[in-house]
């Protein structure tokens, strides 16, 4: 075999492989999606009540710091309690904009009542969206800010991968997140896993894993 067929023989593999963590991401994905369905709102609520007060009792919330959080949206459980606890703590809380759904941007959130639905072309809300404020925009940089970056997940396992939303908005911002900051991602309490989670070279591990039932730091 020459050279040049030795490397497309390894290029075929690598396309393959990616195929097919893609194919599980989303097979993963529907999965969780269907178990979180069967939450109530009352239930999204709650289990986002005690997420803020684990957050404390894991001593992951430091006064007058920046915080890099994200609004719930669809069956995440509410998030309305942590960032509550953010601002009570005094916090200066950063927030994603996603400008035309790949932007990588942050608006600082004063209030929980600067959130705002984002609307589609035809002006009903978009539910494929997460509220955000009608303030400035800052660029991606403003992450370098943050010492805690709290993400969504649908899962994490023990290496620190976690599947995501989908589109790889969070891998590609975590690139400009300052050395020493904590990665933490927010799932339900039967979303951590022991089988790994499927992921591409792109995806970058969290730290920790909090849920509503406590902290596990998954990297050190």
């Amino acid at each position: 075999m020459t050279p040049n067929m030795q490397t497309d023989v390894a290029g075929d593999s690598t396309r393959d492989e990616t195929a097919t963590q893609r194919d599980l991401k989303r097979q993963w994905r529907k999965n969780a999606i269907t178990r979180r369905k069967r939450t109530s709102p009352e239930e999204r609520m709650e289990a986002g009540r005690k997420l803020a007060e684990q957050a404390r009792q894991a001593n992951l919330i430091h006064s007058f710091t920046t915080v890099a959080a994200f609004a719930s949206m669809g069956n995440e459980m509410s998030m309305t309690p942590m960032l509550q606890a953010l601002f009570d703590s005094n916090c200066r809380v950063l927030v994603p904009r996603l400008g035309e759904g790949t932007d990588i941007g942050w608006s600082e959130l004063d209030s929980i009542h600067d959130l705002r639905d984002q609307t589609n072309s035809d002006g009903s809300t978009n539910t494929h969206r997460p509220q955000e404020p009608s303030n400035s925009v800052c660029g991606p940089e403003a992450l370098k800010n943050a010492g805690l970056i709290i993400v969504p997940a649908f899962a994490v396992d023990h290496e620190g991968f976690r599947l995501g939303r989908g589109g790889g908005w969070y891998d590609r911002a975590l690139e400009y997140r300052a050395v020493g900051s904590r990665v933490v991602a927010v799932c339900w309490p039967w979303e951590p896993t022991d089988k790994p989670v499927p992921h591409e070279a792109h995806d970058i591990p969290v730290d920790g894993v909090l849920t509503p039932d406590g902290f596990t730091e998954v990297r050190q």
